[in-house]
């Protein structure tokens, strides 16, 4: 995803590409940051995080950086490609339902995008 792309009210915040020891495959990784400050949205291999699940992770954090910090792993799907389109729709549910209460906004975003199984 370009920087154009990013809804409205978000920044990438970081973007890389990489190949694993032992690998050929190339891994994407990529994070953003709501303008508030509050929510970073991360787009990264779920192998990252501990999962013995294949593929891509997407996780948001509340007040990164801060000892109050929480994050939330909102779904794991196969492509980075895949995964990337929903943090799209997940950013933008967020920057709709947001007016100042992190909170609500993030548990009306994370119930409409994360998975029902």
């Amino acid at each position: 995803m370009e920087d154009d792309d990013v809804p409205s009210g978000w920044a990438t915040e970081t973007r890389r590409s990489y190949t694993q020891a032992r690998s050929d495959r190339e891994l994407q990784y990529r994070t953003y940051r709501h303008e508030s400050g509050d929510l970073r949205v991360k787009v990264a291999p779920a192998s990252l995080d501990g999962s013995d699940h294949p593929g891509y992770a997407l996780t948001a954090t509340s007040y990164p950086g801060l000892e109050c910090s929480e994050t939330i792993r909102v779904r794991t799907v196969l492509t980075f490609d895949r995964c990337d389109r929903i943090a799209v729709r997940f950013m933008r549910l967020f920057s709709a339902s947001y007016d100042g209460a992190l909170e609500d906004a993030l548990e009306y975003t994370h119930q409409r995008t994360r998975d029902h199984r």
